[in-house]
């Protein structure tokens, strides 16, 4: 899926991450956490994204062979929902949706929104 984000956007959604990096740093340093671990495991941000959001996940799944990896990074995914202010974070992920997780992990790990203009490819 082709997606575009202006300029204006990224610059709302920027604003909107660091009020909830103001607001909310508990959540925000384990959102941070997630997106460091998911990287890491070099799993697909999409996927992170769909198990926060409850979404069917199955189609970005990473095939591993060892499925306890898979576990604890699910866990880490459910402790984060489990953060009695994670509706915050389900509500800015849902609020620039159309963005993309990746575009929106990018702004909250720091990334200059000039370089995120334009179109992007979700996989």
């Amino acid at each position: 899926m082709l997606t575009t984000t202006s300029f204006s956007e990224l610059m709302h959604a920027k604003n909107d991450i660091n009020e909830l990096k103001d607001t909310k740093p508990s959540l925000f340093k384990q959102f941070i956490h997630i997106i460091h671990l998911t990287r890491q495991m070099q799993f697909k941000i999409q996927y992170m994204g769909n198990l926060i959001m409850d979404e069917d996940a199955s189609k970005f799944r990473p095939t591993l062979k060892d499925e306890y990896v898979l576990t604890v990074y699910q866990k880490e995914i459910a402790q984060l929902k489990s953060n009695d202010q994670a509706t915050d974070l389900k509500q800015l992920l849902s609020d620039y949706r159309d963005m993309g997780y990746a575009t929106l992990s990018d702004l909250a790990l720091g990334v200059n929104p000039e370089v995120l203009v334009g179109p992007a490819v979700v996989r």
